[in-house]
């Protein structure tokens, strides 16, 4: 019988269905490092949403014969050890579809349109004041007619790629950066960043794309584009996008990552008071709609492993 046990089932919130075969089922609401080689002994099956397996914990858990990420984002798994090891570690797909695209528009939305600072001044009484029946205070722009620069090309980059086009966008499709060769359909990736009034990242964190945007980057970038990240933290340089966005060398940026999550230790992103920057905790994907859809591909995924016919697989 299958022994499974989910480190952190406080990050779903949702309805989840025991699978169809006979187990045993454990879950802890959140599991500290030090914890998860005790839980895991002896289980066949683990789940885990943000908590980290390593080597130095998947080499002490030889029972363990299946992992199972409830989240797309397999960073956390060391996966050449896996591979070695022949251990398979399935995610969770296309989830979020709808939520990461809507979370991106309304980043974009907030910025282009000044949303934070109009809503600051009629808490200040500035409106209540004006001569006129509006408040001017600051410039907006349209969404209609602007280029949107999409790096990063599954499948949430296409359902943001159609929600652009819905608004009258002209939507730019990057190439891998250093590419040398542009496939059909696609920009070169610096000259999206040059071309682009926004910019979206929905990349997977590796060691391809760790660092994407730097100083350099940011500095290709025109002075009227926003960035925009819900994809992962290391991707952008935090340090260069501080000082950008306080030189103005971008006009603002909406993420809703950070490089360590939770920033215990701080993070210069957590330091900027700005108009032009909003910093939203990790919650892009968190619909309770999305949530769900979630929670029942993890069991799907499980139910699929122990059949014989696994399937998300990423080893």
């Amino acid at each position: 019988m299958e022994r499974i046990v989910f480190l952190d089932r406080s990050m779903l919130i949702a309805n989840i269905r025991r699978p169809a075969f006979a187990h045993e089922w454990i879950e802890y609401e959140m599991s500290a490092p030090a914890e998860v080689v005790e839980r895991l002994r002896g289980a066949t099956i683990a789940i885990t949403n943000k908590v980290q397996l390593h080597e130095t914990e998947l080499v002490r858990l030889p029972e363990l014969k299946f992992i199972a990420v409830a989240a797309t984002g397999t960073d956390i798994i060391d996966l050449n050890y896996c591979r070695e090891r022949h251990l398979p570690v399935s995610n969770v797909r296309n989830y979020a579809r709808h939520a990461v695209p809507e979370h991106v528009l309304m980043l974009i939305l907030s910025l282009r349109r000044r949303l934070l600072e109009y809503r600051k001044d009629v808490e200040r009484g500035h409106w209540q004041r004006a001569e006129g029946f509006c408040l001017l205070t600051h410039e907006m722009h349209d969404l209609y007619g602007s280029t949107l620069g999409i790096v990063g090309y599954g499948s949430l980059g296409q359902a943001v790629a159609r929600l652009a086009v819905a608004f009258g966008m002209r939507v730019l499709i990057s190439e891998h950066k250093n590419a040398k060769v542009i496939r059909d359909g696609r920009t070169g990736f610096e000259e999206v960043l040059r071309s682009s009034d926004i910019i979206t990242l929905h990349c997977p964190l590796n060691d391809e794309t760790r660092a994407l945007v730097g100083r350099r980057e940011l500095e290709m970038m025109q002075s009227r584009a926003l960035l925009i990240n819900t994809a992962r933290g290391g991707l952008v340089d935090e340090s260069a996008l501080v000082e950008a966005l306080r030189s103005k060398v971008i006009a603002g940026a909406g993420f809703d990552v950070l490089t360590r999550e939770p920033p215990r230790d701080g993070n210069p992103l957590l330091m900027l008071d700005l108009p032009n920057f909003i910093l939203t905790p990790h919650i892009a994907w968190a619909s309770r709609e999305a949530m769900q859809t979630l929670a029942d591909q993890l069991i799907e995924n499980i139910e699929a492993f122990e059949s014989g016919s696994p399937r998300n697989l990423v080893i």
